[in-house]
């Protein structure tokens, strides 16, 4: 009895692991649910990126469908999703930026808010500019309760302010039909 203990045990904890690692080989690392769906945006008071005078908070979702876009110049996949939120924006869609600068982070470097704010304005004179405004999200306070990985990542806000999808990666036309428009259209209907 002791020595089919002894083998036994092993065994299930191999059989375990090997059904851990089978389930992690066929997920997609950018799907994961958000704690955050159908809850409202956190609480926040954040300057304006361009004019650091002004604030926000959360109340600047509210009434409109927004798509919340985090997003960095360092971020080359950011760089490609440009265009297409520029080509959202000329369709109607509501975009407010959450820029995301590792720059500011000591283990980074230390970056002026004047050299990020001039970094911001070439990018964006050079892909095309498709937010209305951008957050600037200096400490991470938002972006971390959020849940955010990194950039870009694209959060659909309903008139109510509460968070109705959590995309990781860049939006593209594909992604845009597949996952955000019916929703979308949707929301703006209501």
């Amino acid at each position: 009895m002791k020595k089919t203990l002894f083998f036994l045990i092993p065994l299930v904890m191999f059989l375990g692991l090997l059904a851990f690692l089978y389930q992690g080989l066929f997920s997609d690392p950018r799907e994961h649910e958000s704690t955050l769906l159908e809850q409202s945006m956190p609480a926040f008071v954040l300057p304006d990126l361009m004019n650091t005078q002004q604030t926000y908070n959360e109340d600047i979702f509210l009434g409109k469908v927004t798509l919340l876009n985090v997003w960095g110049v360092w971020c080359i996949t950011c760089a490609i999703e440009l265009p297409y939120l520029k080509q959202l924006e000329q369709e109607g869609k509501h975009i407010v930026g959450l820029y995301y600068d590792q720059d500011i982070d000591p283990d980074f470097g230390i970056k002026t808010v004047q050299r990020v704010q001039q970094e911001v304005v070439e990018k964006l004179a050079q892909l095309g500019n498709p937010y209305a405004f951008n957050i600037f999200d200096v400490k991470r306070d938002l972006s971390l309760d959020l849940g955010v990985t990194g950039a870009p990542e694209t959060y659909l806000i309903d008139k109510q302010g509460k968070i109705r999808i959590h995309h990781i990666g860049d939006v593209n036309p594909r992604v845009w039909e597949k996952k955000f428009a019916p929703l979308y259209d949707q929301l703006v209907a209501e």
